[in-house]
């Protein structure tokens, strides 16, 4: 494999385990990728991943239920 080729296979694993990496690696990787590609990708790489954090998947995990109050006050 080339370099190239390397950097993407790096790009997609990067993106398969997104939502499970912290919330500063998440921001660091974010922003180094802006300052590669240019401020123009902020928000197409900001929809992208959203679309793959789990919390942010529809159907693919269960949102959790939210109790309802069993009275007027809880």
């Amino acid at each position: 494999m080339n370099s190239e080729e390397l950097m993407k296979t790096l790009g997609r694993a990067v993106a398969v385990v997104w939502g499970d990496l912290p919330a500063s690696a998440q921001h660091d990787l974010f922003e180094s990728a802006v300052r590669l590609s240019g401020s123009g990708t902020r928000e197409q790489l900001a929809v992208f991943l959203h679309h793959r954090h789990p919390r942010t998947i529809e159907g693919e995990k269960p949102a959790r239920a939210v109790p309802e109050p069993d009275s007027l006050g809880g």
